[in-house]
């Protein structure tokens, strides 16, 4: 097992940068979703043209949105392939189009391509950068990051989007997932990426009982001193639990974005901006008390 403690970037750092806005961690900060697909599992189809992608990140940022994360390729479990091209096709639109209306706004590309990412940030200027491959499905994402010199969120993923659920795996959850971090990490540095950000990547890769053991244990991964992203906003762990659907999965989101705050979350990657702010809110309250 790797010495983590050895592979922090900057300590416990609050604030990285992303290009001349900063990204603060005093308090825990809330990352909107906003999927221009036509097949993602809760929102697909919703947000395609142009007025309801503006609309879409208006609200989210009226209600408190820190992040704005624009995703061009479901994720979701068997989820179909998109060309680079098609995924193109999606994200340039929609990012140009917010640039334009909201230009103070905090943008993250969600991609697993380098080519999207670079393509991006060239023609719009920084962005972070969400890959929920942890680099693995493109050997040139990392040195893309580093040139760049952007943010980079790393998500620990088992298999692909198309694979992951078929029958994952571990013999030491927790203990696999840190060494992946671990390992990537030294790469990362090696390319020149400063500033990384940690997503455990629940449901990618991960049974029932393997989301909620790593909920359960997620401070650990502070061991790693880097800022903790945790996405469970309407996942499967939540509905299939409960036995009700992603769009009756609200409050099960809310009480483990509330979990995930006690654990030291440090950003909550939601579909509903308003409620995961409230619950940031409440949180604070209760920890200024202690």
């Amino acid at each position: 097992m790797q010495n983590y403690k050895s592979n922090s970037f900057h300590g416990s750092k609050l604030a990285i940068k992303c290009g001349n806005l900063n990204i603060d961690f005093s308090e825990p900060l809330v990352m909107g979703i906003l999927n221009v697909t036509p097949d993602s599992f809760f929102d697909g189809g919703l947000y395609t043209t142009q007025q309801a992608i503006v609309d879409r990140a208006g609200q989210m940022l009226e209600d408190g949105a820190a992040i704005l994360d624009l995703g061009a390729y479901s994720t979701r479990p068997g989820a179909a392939n998109v060309s680079p091209e098609e995924e193109l096709e999606r994200m340039l639109p929609a990012v140009e189009v917010i640039r334009k209306e909201f230009p103070e706004a905090m943008l993250s590309i969600d991609t697993f391509r380098a080519i999207v990412a670079e393509k991006v940030v060239q023609q719009f200027g920084p962005c972070i950068i969400n890959d929920i491959s942890g680099g693995t499905m493109d050997d040139e994402m990392f040195a893309t990051v580093g040139r760049l010199q952007v943010p980079y969120i790393m998500m620990h993923l088992k298999g692909t989007p198309q694979t992951m659920q078929e029958n994952p795996q571990y013999q030491d959850l927790m203990g696999e997932v840190k060494d992946f971090f671990a390992q990537r990490l030294e790469q990362l540095k090696l390319d020149g990426v400063k500033d990384v950000i940690l997503d455990p990547g629940f449901g990618f890769g991960k049974t029932l009982d393997h989301n909620y053991e790593m909920m359960d244990r997620l401070n650990e991964f502070h061991e790693l001193n880097l800022p903790l992203l945790v996405g469970i906003s309407r996942k499967s762990m939540i509905f299939r639990l409960l036995g009700v659907q992603p769009d009756q999965s609200l409050n099960g989101t809310t009480v483990l974005n509330t979990l995930s705050l006690m654990n030291g979350a440090n950003i909550l990657r939601v579909h509903d901006v308003r409620e995961a702010v409230e619950a940031v809110k409440i949180f604070m309250r209760m920890k200024t008390r202690i």
